[in-house]
């Protein structure tokens, strides 16, 4: 070190500022060799995606320290179109697109079904009405993201709440709400898809995904957020077309056209 301070005064001293600047070299003159490698300790990012296993079922659970990442949801592209698949959103975002999963349910113009928040504006407003299907058995619930924080909340406490979030998706139904498994859902019952949902741990600074890797039932994707990933409140995003973009594990999933998807970017 006391070698290199001497260096630098010497070349200080034989060249004027003027002419090391326009050599580019009076930043290595005042400051020494810069290693290329970088900072001694600069470590990459864990890589977000994990395998799990959960009763005996496979699943892949990406996890993300919103304090670090930052989540989002995306649809439209630029030219005002659905991105309608992982692969697309992927190559449209690049490196920094850390993981991606469908985000909720959608109709057939692949318009999302119920609330949908990007960058702060609302797209598509909440949905409190009654229907059939997996979005309409009550409570549903949305996961929202604003700032460092997310959360997972029943569609009714969220109104009440207006958290005014960066990000918002509205799905259904709920499987954990409080601690507890969706009332109505069954601890195993004849309904068999591969699903992928969301949940947050309670820092709310930590969102958890998790997608199964063949068809199980409600009753084992609620436990699998409850017991094994510790979230006491967490949402269903769909079935059948549940799918995962994970460059870290070399996966592109395949599935029909999809509507809105969420996924992690660097800060």
């Amino acid at each position: 070190m006391v070698q290199d301070v001497a260096q630098a005064q010497l070349w200080l001293r034989r060249f004027p500022i003027r002419a090391l600047l326009r050599a580019g070299l009076l930043g290595l003159a005042l400051t020494g060799p810069v290693s290329a490698a970088g900072p001694a300790n600069a470590a990459p990012a864990p890589a977000p995606c994990r395998a799990v296993q959960a009763e005996g079922e496979a699943y892949t659970v990406c996890t993300v320290d919103l304090r670090r990442e930052r989540v989002r949801v995306f649809w439209l592209g630029a030219d005002g179109l659905p991105y309608s698949s992982l692969s697309t959103l992927a190559e449209k975002q690049g490196a920094s697109l850390r993981f991606a999963m469908n985000a909720g349910m959608y109709d057939k113009g692949q318009a999302p079904v119920g609330l949908y928040i990007e960058d702060g504006r609302e797209l598509k407003g909440v949905s409190t009405a009654n229907g059939p299907g997996n979005f309409h058995l009550k409570p549903n619930g949305i996961f929202w993201v604003k700032g460092e924080r997310a959360g997972v909340m029943e569609t009714g406490r969220y109104l009440r709440a207006a958290p005014k979030p960066d990000f918002a998706t509205q799905s259904g139904p709920m499987l954990v709400v409080d601690g507890h498994i969706h009332p109505k859902i069954s601890a195993d019952g004849p309904s068999q898809k591969i699903r992928n949902g969301v949940g947050v741990r309670d820092d709310g600074r930590t969102a958890v995904f998790a997608i199964s890797e063949r068809a199980v039932s409600f009753g084992a994707f609620a436990r699998l957020f409850k017991d094994t990933l510790g979230c006491r409140n967490a949402l269903f995003l769909d079935g059948s077309v549940s799918s995962l973009y994970a460059p870290s594990m070399n996966r592109t999933d395949l599935s029909r056209p999809l509507g809105p998807m969420i996924g992690a970017v660097a800060r």
